[in-house]
């Protein structure tokens, strides 16, 4: 059994980015991060969509560039192999563009670093602020330096 990925947009999604290359890319991430049976899925959206979300589950009237929504739930599958609802990642477009420029790094850099963020707030791991120092965020560096040659963003 392998992982189960879906990627979608709540708009026209952008030719830019490609729903397959990222869908491999995930894969490689829950591959290298020994993730197995994983349901998870990636929705791009807009600022005022995600700021919607980030209001209603998170009390920030804000937008922001990545949300997790964890859901933990191991399952079986109509083979009776155990399956694992790992949950949802919400990107927002603007935001990945505007951390983008913010930070001087391409795009495609950046959404990689989203995209990592999020699996590893599905795998349970958090951290307390931003600050470079915390665990999660100096793992999510490290596992990123592996991407380095895979794009995802075509410009």
């Amino acid at each position: 059994m392998s992982n189960s990925i879906t990627v979608s947009f709540n708009d026209e999604p952008p030719g830019s980015i490609d729903p397959v290359r990222v869908e491999n890319f995930i894969s490689e991430v829950l591959k290298d991060l020994n993730l197995k049976n994983w349901d998870i899925s990636l929705l791009f959206c807009d600022d005022d969509f995600i700021q919607n979300l980030n209001k209603q589950y998170r009390n920030i009237d804000s937008p922001t560039d990545v949300l997790s929504f964890e859901q933990g739930d191991e399952y079986f599958d109509e083979a009776g192999e155990t399956r694992f609802m790992a949950g949802d990642i919400v990107i927002s477009i603007d935001s990945l563009k505007f951390n983008a420029e913010e930070f001087n790094v391409e795009i495609n850099e950046e959404l990689k670093r989203l995209i990592v963020h999020g699996i590893l707030h599905l795998n349970g791991m958090d951290h307390s602020d931003n600050s470079p120092e915390q665990e999660m965020l100096k793992f999510q560096e490290e596992l990123l330096m592996q991407y380095k040659n895979i794009e995802i963003y075509r410009v």
